[in-house]
């Protein structure tokens, strides 16, 4: 039996930036560690350990193909042998700057501008795996419409098995969950601060992450593919 429930791929960020945003997640999917908070001073919300619990178990990540059960008939090996070939045909994608800001109630490091390359991208990584993707079970669809989906986002959902896939997809590297109020654009400009200093520009997407969803819930950086095409 497969040691991981799902699987993933997402734009996993390297280096200095990777590591200061484990920290302040608290889990470091590339070495498959918790890792301690930073002590943050002066955020408007909470502390990094309720503002971060909800992605941590994601680790630092951009979500390209959300995370997916394997069709039957399909296998760890071929879906990893997919993504390789897939990577040695494409090009990676070059963000000229991020900026962190809040969207939808969550504070994310997003493009400053717009990439439409790098929708592309993502949109070519839903649809080519997606004959590995089991259908998705009645309980996560029920979760993903709590949400509050409009009828585009339900059509997503239905067909892709996420809502936000296509033209519903905005890049993101998730930092926070939901934070109420004014707070977001609040923790928003406090984290902008934190992550000055390792914030790349350009940032380069030039592999892709595969991930693996371990019984514990956590997700662990399985391989990166560069992407060299």
């Amino acid at each position: 039996m497969d040691e991981f429930a799902r699987y993933a791929i997402f734009a996993v960020p390297d280096g200095a930036f990777f590591r200061t945003a484990s920290t302040w997640l608290g889990w470091d999917s590339a070495a498959g560690i918790e890792v301690a908070h930073p002590d943050l001073p002066n955020l408007p919300a909470s502390e990094a350990a309720i503002l971060t619990a909800t992605p941590r178990k994601y680790g630092f990540h951009g979500t390209l193909k959300p995370p997916f059960r394997l069709a039957r008939g399909t296998t760890r090996g071929e879906l990893e042998a997919a993504i390789a070939a897939f990577c040695a045909a494409r090009p990676g994608v070059e963000i000229p700057r991020l900026a962190i800001r809040a969207m939808g109630g969550f504070v994310a490091a997003v493009p400053a501008t717009p990439q439409p390359d790098l929708s592309a991208l993502a949109a070519a990584i839903v649809a080519g795996f997606d004959p590995f993707r089991a259908a998705a079970p009645p309980d996560e669809l029920t979760r993903r419409r709590k949400a509050g989906l409009s009828e585009n986002q339900e059509l997503m959902l239905r067909h892709w098995g996420y809502p936000y896939v296509f033209d519903e997809f905005r890049f993101h590297l998730t930092l926070t969950g939901k934070i109420d109020g004014t707070a977001a654009e609040e923790t928003a400009s406090r984290l902008s601060e934190h992550f000055a200093p390792v914030l790349p520009a350009p940032y380069a997407i030039d592999n892709l992450c595969m991930l693996g969803e371990a019984s514990d819930g956590r997700f662990h950086i399985l391989n990166r593919y560069p992407l060299t095409g």
